[in-house]
Formats: structure tokens, sequence, C-alpha cells
């Protein structure tokens, strides 16, 4: 039921903000859409804690500051290398265990992999992250933890 009324309210906002009309018959026509949305999503079965995860909502903008400044150092280490030319790269493809409990989680720890410059996660497998990196020095990081941590952290 929470996921259900935040899912409403969420709607209802972001029609409202699109729309940018406040007349009677708009707003029905509004409210008609939140509630076919919602019937239509219960009819699949897809609300639940996994398609609203509102047990991030506090901790994410905390770990989006962290990976921002990771993003920023992946993005000059790849420059970096780029202009030294192709003897600096050292491609690799292989596997990084993920300590993650839930499938959210892995999905989480997978993305943020992938949105590093120089590495991209390939594939999942139970608790193992296929993991292809430009340099042998990016899957060292990735396996010393810190943003498996910082992901286990979030999913709690």
């Amino acid at each position: 039921m929470k996921h259900t009324i935040i899912l409403s309210l969420t709607l209802a906002l972001f029609w409202l903000l699109n729309s940018g009309h406040n007349s009677v018959f708009m707003l029905s026509i509004g409210a008609a859409s939140v509630v076919v949305v919602l019937l239509i999503s219960h009819r699949m079965n897809v609300v639940d804690h996994e398609s609203q995860p509102i047990h991030l909502t506090f901790k994410v903008p905390v770990y989006i500051l962290w990976l921002f400044k990771e993003l920023v150092l992946a993005n000059i280490s790849v420059v970096r290398h780029i202009w030294l030319g192709n003897k600096t790269i050292s491609p690799i493809l292989t596997t990084v265990i993920a300590k993650q409990k839930t499938d959210l989680g892995k999905v989480i720890y997978a993305n943020s992999i992938t949105l590093t410059p120089g590495t991209v996660s390939v594939d999942i497998v139970g608790d193992r992250i296929m993991v292809h990196a430009l340099r042998r020095e990016s899957i060292k990081t990735l396996e010393a933890g810190e943003m498996d941590r910082r992901v286990c952290l979030l999913e709690k």
C-alpha cells in the first residue's frame, strides 16, 4: 500500500509539473491518467520495493556525490592514457565478486562500474559481474572493494 501511495503522488506531481494547467477539466484528466496508470501497474504486479526503492531515498545523494568524484577521476585517467598512447592501455576481461544481497544492489553496482569511464559491466551471473576494463589498474581498484562496500551500505 505504501508503494501505491508513493507512486500515485509521484505520478500526480510529475503530471502537474509537466502540464502547467490547473483548470478543473485538466486536473480531472490528470487524476484519471494517474488512476489508469495505477490500475495497469497493479494488474502487471510491478508496484513493489524494487520498482520503487523508497528505502534508498536518503542514502542515494551521498552515494551519487561519491560516484561523481570517482567519475571525474576516471575521466582524467582515461584521457591521460589516451594521450600517452596504446602502450599504456592494457585491456582485460575478468569477473569481480558482488557482495550485494539483492538484485537491485547488484544492478546498482554493475551500472556504477559501467558509468565509470574505462570499465564496462558485460554480464551478471549470480554474485559475479564480468567486467571489461581498458587498464588492469581499474580492475585492481574494483577488487579493492570501495565501490562494492558503498553499494552494500546503500542497499541496507
